[in-house]
Parts: structure tokens; sequence; C-alpha cells
């Protein structure tokens, strides 16, 4: 008797998952406006929903000040510079739960644990700046690809 060996496939993760979920096009004109625009106060809700997190842990993450958050929550938007911390702490999380083969609870756990290829910090406590943020993106795709750390 002959069996079959499937080829293992993991779970499908989409590109777009995240990026629907949050109300965002995930690249493009259309991105690069709503960033300079500013993005609506409600993303900041999706986006601590969808990652299931506390306002006021992504508020710390995203360096936004809980004063500044309660003034954004009654003007209903973001400044470009807000908007632009709060889209890359999302396309950190997104890139991380694309290596993580679309494993949220092992992304989680992943962004809050210091990591040795980031110094001994926790990607999560590393998303204030570009250059930090960055710097995650950099190790996932090394992650990805095999390399070292």
């Amino acid at each position: 008797m002959q069996t079959q060996l499937k080829d293992y496939e993991p779970n499908p993760v989409t590109n777009n998952d995240i990026w629907q979920a949050l109300g965002l096009p995930s690249r493009g004109p259309k991105l690069y406006q709503a960033i300079h625009d500013g993005l609506p106060y409600a993303v900041y809700d999706r986006i601590a929903s969808v990652l299931m997190l506390d306002k006021k842990t992504l508020g710390l993450h995203a360096n936004i000040a809980p004063a500044t958050l309660a003034r954004r929550s009654k003007a209903g938007k973001f400044s470009a510079e807000e908007s632009d911390r709060l889209y890359a702490f999302a396309e950190v999380f997104h890139a991380a739960q694309v290596l993580f083969e679309g494993d949220i609870d092992a992304t989680r756990k992943w962004m809050v644990t210091p990591v040795r290829g980031l110094g001994g910090k926790a990607p999560v406590s590393m998303l204030a700046t570009r250059v930090e943020t960055q710097a995650v993106l950099s190790l996932i795709g090394r992650l990805e690809h095999g390399v070292v750390v």
C-alpha cells in the first residue's frame, strides 16, 4: 500500500489581513496620503484591538503621551508624525506575525520578550523611532532567511 506525503503548508497569511482590519492601505499613494493627513483616532482603537493591546500600552510603545492621546481623541485624528509611528507599530507586528506563520500568540510573546539580536531589548520597546523600528524589521528579515543573529 502506497501512502502519499503532503507538503507542509502553513496557514496562509495574506499581506493585507491586518491592513484590512485596520482600514488602512498596506502601501502606495493612498497610504502616504493617509499618514500625511493624519490617521483617524478610530485607527488607534483598531490597532489596539487587532493587536490585543491595552490602549495605554500602545501609546507608550508608540511614544504618544497620555495627554496627547486625550487631545487626539477629541480632535479625531493624529498628526502625521504620530500616524507614522502608529503605522510603523502595525508594520512590525504584521512582519512578526508573518515570521510566526500567523500565530498571534507567538507573535505577541516574541514582541514583549527581550531578544539577543536587539541587544537584549524587547521588540515592542524599540518602536518609538524609525531607526529602532528599522532594526526590528531588519532582525525579522534575517530570522526569516535563517541568518544567525
